[in-house]
């Protein structure tokens, strides 16, 4: 009979070398006794930084442009940390920018990364900060019921046709305006003067009328 001994490491469909637990300690335990680099990376660096969901981190990435390589940083909060300290260790990040939430997820031993740089650390009581996706949400939902449409502008609005012929028919219709009113004063002051004249005029009839009245009597006594 012969005995399989169990496989110390696996393939996925890629090809790639999937290392378990006692395969990882045994390369390590060789990386620390030769000198042979398996990675660029420094492992033990890598492993004695702490990175917790809750942090806010910088994340300095190297990127080649055209033969060059530069420096960018992507800074913000780290909702998830999966793996622990293993080889596939990932830690997401989320950033807002320009209103807009980004996420990326980051092999804590990926070559392309230079340095993190943990700068803050807050305390939070879950693994896994998902929820925030949903919170920035409702807040942004919240300021938007709160906006309201305005039309306000710092330049001068040019008059329009309309408005250049009411401000030329405007002081002519001022002037027609006045004459009607000194006319109405006109026709009040002659109906004034009229009323006037007939109250002075009646009298006076009225003495004529009586006068003549008495002097009619006076004459068919005389001629009796």
């Amino acid at each position: 009979m012969i005995s399989k001994k169990p496989s110390t490491s696996l393939t996925n469909k890629a090809g790639i070398l999937l290392l378990n637990k006692g395969a990882y300690d045994t390369i390590s335990a060789i990386m620390e006794t030769t000198s042979i680099k398996l990675s660029p990376v420094n492992l033990e660096k890598r492993r004695s930084i702490d990175v917790r969901s809750g942090d806010t981190v910088r994340v300095y990435l190297k990127i080649q442009e055209k033969g060059k390589t530069r420096i960018q940083v992507f800074e913000g909060l780290v909702l998830a940390v999966k793996h622990g300290k293993e080889i596939g260790a990932t830690f997401t990040v989320r950033k807002v920018m320009s209103g807009v939430g980004v996420e990326r997820i980051f092999p804590l031993y990926s070559p392309i990364i230079d340095k993190i740089e943990i700068i803050k650390r807050s305390k939070v009581r879950r693994a896994k900060l998902y929820y925030i996706r949903e919170k920035v949400a409702r807040e942004i939902r919240r300021k938007m019921r709160r906006m309201a449409m305005m039309s306000l502008t710092t330049e001068e609005e040019k008059p329009t046709e309309k408005s250049v012929v009411e401000t030329q028919d405007a002081p002519m219709n001022d002037a027609s305006a006045e004459k009607a009113v000194s006319q109405e004063d006109v026709k009040g002051e002659v109906k004034d003067n009229e009323e006037k004249k007939e109250t002075e005029e009646a009298p006076k009839e009225e003495v004529a009328a009586t006068t003549k009245k008495t002097f009619d009597t006076r004459k068919k006594e005389e001629d009796k």
